[in-house]
């Protein structure tokens, strides 16, 4: 079988199901890129997986979260959630991200080392610099691009017991115990074209290799258990967990002044973020009940500047939006911005179908 032929096995069988999205057009002249591009990933995965290619140990164990498409999939949550509970087993968790989107990427920054925040979103990124916020006291968070150094550094420095490797699934050059892939029910299979004419890192088949997926924002598509029962096909019969997302709290995005608004949800409002999927951030807010009124989206880690947010309020306030809403990831970035209107931050949260099977699955992956 050539590349061509092995490509169109993997996707064929998808292209017919109602959950798969299409791209917004078709190039034809990206298919031979495409091509390559299958070739590539799928020689380097035979390399690591006959041991021509070395992986390493960390010397603790690794749980690793990824995807097989680009742009927002719900990973930091399912990484912030995960090491809340590797916490409360008493471990010393280490996050390791690249940190995409930081000023200087080549260079390794230690975010948060469990107790204290040390780095803002410029310097460690923005989703590192979120994690961090979340997880105080609970987790370190480090950016670096080498994470087996970072492993390695971390272990030495702080004591890590446990590691998360964030955005994991395709850095085999790391050895793990658990592989968990998130999978975006709006767009499961990027519209079922690879990289760069969709959006698959790797075809559906590469499901095979996770150990659990967890389908991520159920709630805005019809039938999540069509997709589910898919999945556990294409995975051979991997465990699969359906998650919903709900809005943890609306809080502002700075101290207002006394009289400003306390709460957005009675108010017409308009809502920017810099996300890889924003349309689920903004379909999140009109299931919530807010009255949109105007959405922005800017490209993900997009790092805002005074000219941005001034822009966005002034086409909130000509469309008739009181407030403005953004997400937690875009929060770390605008803090030091000045605001027209009053800028909330939706904090957005994931409940899992059956957190008995996922706790399980974690503690046995650890050994505990």
């Amino acid at each position: 079988m050539n590349e061509s032929e092995g490509m169109k096995d993997n996707l064929s069988d998808m292209n017919s199901r109602s959950f798969m999205t299409a791209p917004s057009h078709f190039t034809p002249a990206l298919m031979p890129l495409s091509l390559l591009y299958n070739a590539v990933t799928r020689a380097r995965t035979a390399l690591y997986r006959k041991g021509l290619i070395a992986s390493y140990e960390l010397g603790a164990p690794v749980i690793s979260v990824g995807n097989i498409t680009t742009g927002g999939t719900g990973k930091t949550p399912v990484v912030a959630w995960i090491a809340d509970d590797l916490a409360r087993e008493g471990l010393r968790v280490c996050i390791l991200t690249r940190g995409y989107g930081r000023k200087r990427e080549g260079k390794r920054v230690l975010v948060s080392d469990g107790e204290r925040i040390l780095a803002d979103a410029e310097d460690g990124g923005d989703e590192p610099r979120l994690l961090a916020e979340m997880l105080q006291g609970k987790a370190a968070v480090l950016s670096d691009r080498d994470r087996v150094a970072a492993a390695l550094w971390a272990r030495e420095n702080l004591g890590s017991e446990a590691f998360i490797l964030d955005d994991g699934f395709q850095h085999l050059r790391v050895r793990r115990e658990m592989d968990i892939v998130t999978l975006d029910a709006t767009n499961p299979f990027g519209g079922g074209r690879l990289l760069p004419q969709g959006r698959l890192r790797e075809p559906p088949a590469s499901l095979k290799r996770a150990d659990l997926i967890i389908i991520t924002r159920s709630e805005q598509v019809a039938d999540a258990n069509s997709l589910k029962r898919e999945v556990e096909r294409l995975s051979g019969r991997k465990n699969a967990l359906i998650s919903r997302t709900r809005t943890g709290a609306v809080r502002s995005l700075v101290n207002l002044p006394q009289g400003a608004l306390s709460s957005p949800s009675s108010y017409r409002v308009a809502a920017f973020c810099a996300l890889g999927n924003p349309q689920s951030f903004f379909k999140h807010l009109e299931r919530t009940g807010f009255d949109l009124t105007h959405t922005r989206a800017f490209a993900d880690h997009h790092a805002y500047t005074q000219s941005d947010v001034d822009e966005v309020a002034r086409e909130a306030i000509e469309r008739g939006a009181e407030a403005l809403l953004t997400s937690a990831k875009d929060a770390v970035k605008l803090r030091s911005l000045r605001f027209e209107l009053p800028c909330f931050v939706v904090e957005i949260e994931f409940a899992f179908e059956n957190e008995t099977t996922l706790r399980d699955m974690i503690r046995q992956a650890i050994g505990k």
